[in-house]
């Protein structure tokens, strides 16, 4: 587990496997998703309880009457579609999500596209519009729980530019400002190339959840990674 990946080879392992036969890249993108949702229930207990798994998956339930509030931020690549499996589950265990997505639906990828069409079936998806986005966050009565970075993946390698950072800052701000801010990251905080650990204007999270191994941002990004939790998700 002390193996430290680079982008191309962790593509290369996925795409092994798929064209194996042995899984497909819908079933690594719905085992990805449940294992951001194990993470969330592992590192803050107080959101919720495990209940017995069904059907080999691991469900909870709040221990509050009121809804948990979950904020999932969608990119237009695979990582975005975590995003949307993350969101569709939360969803399922009864919590309040609102879904922004940034990007083109007709040019998601096809398993991140199937992704977007299961999570349309339960709720709306908010359009992005930068500043407009942070505005609408802001305005919200009620303290968000739960922040699901799933913008942009391992594979970046330019600055998210300033209107999206623009927006950042100020989701970051209306984030920071609930009783306990709770901000994770899928696979790598946007902004942070998962080779080098450049942070191109990265988006810092408490919790990143990478899958299958450690890549070598998650080291030399420490600061913006927080902490690191790794989930198999049968490479």
């Amino acid at each position: 587990m002390d193996e430290l990946l680079t982008a191309a080879q962790m593509r290369a392992i996925e795409a092994a496997a798929i064209a194996s036969g042995t899984v497909t890249g819908q079933d690594l993108m719905e085992r990805a998703g449940r294992g951001v949702v194990a993470a969330i229930f592992e590192v803050w207990p107080e959101l919720g309880t495990p209940a017995p798994a069904l059907a080999g998956a691991h469900e909870y339930l709040n221990r509050e009457d009121g809804r948990r509030t979950a904020l999932v931020l969608s990119g237009p690549g695979n990582n975005g579609g975590d995003g949307f499996v993350v969101a569709r589950l939360l969803a399922q265990l009864g919590w309040a999500v609102e879904v922004y997505f940034l990007g083109d639906p007709a040019r998601l990828p096809r398993d991140a596209a199937e992704n977007h069409r299961r999570w349309l079936a339960l709720g709306p998806l908010n359009p992005w519009h930068d500043v407009a986005v942070a505005s609408t966050i802001l305005d919200r009565a009620k303290p968000i729980d739960l922040l699901v970075d799933a913008l942009f993946g391992i594979g970046i390698s330019r600055p998210l530019g300033p209107s999206l950072a623009q927006t950042r800052d100020a989701i970051t701000a209306a984030v920071a400002a609930g009783p306990a801010p709770r901000v994770l990251a899928v696979d790598v905080p946007s902004g942070v190339s998962g080779d080098t650990g450049d942070a191109f204007g990265a988006w810092p999270a408490h919790v990143t959840v990478t899958f299958h191994r450690l890549k070598h941002g998650h080291r030399a990004a420490a600061a913006q990674c927080g902490r690191v939790v790794v989930k198999d998700i049968g490479l």
